[in-house]
């Protein structure tokens, strides 16, 4: 590139000043014209790039279904994070809100992924900028927690451009890390499960049934239309229905890698740990899922794994939010997870399966299943006297053999069995509890 300060001048000249100005301003000029193409190059590289990528996105989504969380995202506001675990379906969610836009505003909205090449070279703010100036209004970022500094960038991005809406996809171990802390003000969170029973139903099977309360539930207010016989759909569920990727086939293989992926990367990445304590998690999670249930332990947990007792509690937390374990906690804090930790299950009956195999305790399953289908809608704690309690009422968990024994002196006490097609007053099938989502 021509530069004018470099011509050397003879002071006797006097219209060297003349000539000088007006090299300066040729060169000015030059530069203009250069940094211009060059914004035109990567703004193209932009267009071409992240405009193609969330086409033939769009283009493999389909909309004859949608996830039970859809319906109760504030899609309008101005920052949105939506998280969970691998599989669950949340990219899938928010290109298919992208789909059913008007075209009008599909104009005006960007969908990139965290993970894509182009963000070697680009990053989140330079992208919404120009996003913005073009006259971008809707930016949906997916697996936002695969991008370095992401929490700082999207503050910078909210606090820029008040006329932009984004909507965020991040792991569900993000929001008990510090990176949630500069957006806590800012972004309404919200998490997501995977499949309920009911999902499941209308998923792979097509058929289609109405939520049900925890009232319709202890009612026996449960048919399914079509379904005479709903035990042997249940059975499909528990094994391989709770993941919305088992459309997709080799559905073991997959939950491997699901379980891999978050106990070895996902995890050790957002809590600063070495790969080496990553596989000590996945240990972990296998002594978990050999137990019926697990009863926490630090002393015995942590001997067997080789770390120091006190990280334990800090491990099943992080497996917790990952969506690997459920921690059953005592009537003293429930959800909230206030009160101490009674049983640690795995977070889903497919899980146990991926795990275990064949050789899954049966009694483990069901007591799985509860606590996973309830802890959505219902505040599930532990009971004194049998397996769960939702309020004021007790739930004893069972196969063909379980009785009244436990709960016989007990109030709005049941017993729930997984041999039931339908409730027969106070003794419940298990699979109705998979209808509460």
């Amino acid at each position: 590139m021509f530069a004018p300060w470099k011509v050397q001048m003879n002071p006797e000249y006097a219209p060297w000043k003349v000539h000088f100005v007006v090299l300066y301003a040729l060169w000015r000029v030059q530069t203009l014209l250069w940094n211009q193409l060059r914004r035109y190059k990567n703004n193209t590289d932009m267009d071409i790039t992240l405009v193609n990528f969330m086409n033939e996105q769009l283009s493999l989504v389909s909309l004859d279904f949608k996830r039970y969380m859809y319906e109760k995202l504030p899609w309008e506001a101005r920052l949105v994070g939506l998280m969970g675990p691998r599989g669950v379906g949340k990219s899938t969610m928010i290109l298919q809100r992208i789909k059913e836009m008007a075209e009008a505003d599909q104009q005006q909205t960007l969908y990139i992924s965290a993970d894509h090449s182009y963000f070697t070279t680009h990053t989140f703010v330079d992208t919404a900028d120009e996003f913005v100036r073009e006259g971008g209004k809707w930016l949906f970022i997916d697996e936002v927690h695969k991008y370095d500094g992401w929490s700082r960038e999207l503050k910078q991005i909210y606090d820029s451009h008040p006329e932009l809406h984004i909507f965020f996809t991040g792991s569900s171990v993000l929001d008990i890390l510090e990176g949630e802390a500069d957006l806590s003000r800012r972004a309404l969170l919200f998490d997501m499960q995977g499949l309920s029973f009911r999902e499941y139903l209308e998923l792979f099977h097509g058929i289609k049934t109405p939520v049900r309360s925890l009232e319709d539930v202890l009612d026996g207010n449960t048919r399914i239309e079509g379904i005479l016989h709903p035990i042997p759909l249940f059975n499909k569920y528990l094994r391989e229905g709770y993941y919305p990727f088992a459309e997709e086939g080799y559905v073991q293989q997959r939950l491997q890698q699901v379980v891999r992926l978050t106990m070895e990367v996902d995890i050790p990445q957002f809590a600063n740990m070495s790969p080496a304590t990553g596989k000590k998690l996945r240990r972990m999670l296998t002594i978990i899922a050999g137990n019926v249930p697990y009863k926490p332990e630090a002393t015995g947990l942590a001997n067997e794994i080789k770390v120091s007792r006190n990280d334990i509690p800090t491990y099943l937390l992080y497996m917790e939010k990952a969506g690997m374990i459920g921690q059953l906690r005592d009537e003293t804090g429930g959800m909230r997870g206030l009160g101490k930790v009674e049983k640690v299950y795995l977070d889903n009956t497919n899980l146990i399966y991926a795990i275990s195999g064949e050789n899954a305790n049966i009694g483990n399953v069901r007591e799985t299943f509860f606590y996973n289908q309830t802890r959505l809608a219902c505040d599930v704690t532990s009971s004194k006297v049998s397996d769960f309690a939702i309020g004021k009422y007790t739930f004893e968990i069972g196969g063909a053999k379980k009785s009244h024994r436990q709960i016989r002196d007990v109030e709005n006490a049941f017993v729930v069995r997984d041999d039931m097609e339908y409730a027969n007053g106070d003794i419940l099938p298990l699979w109705s509890f998979g209808l509460l989502y």
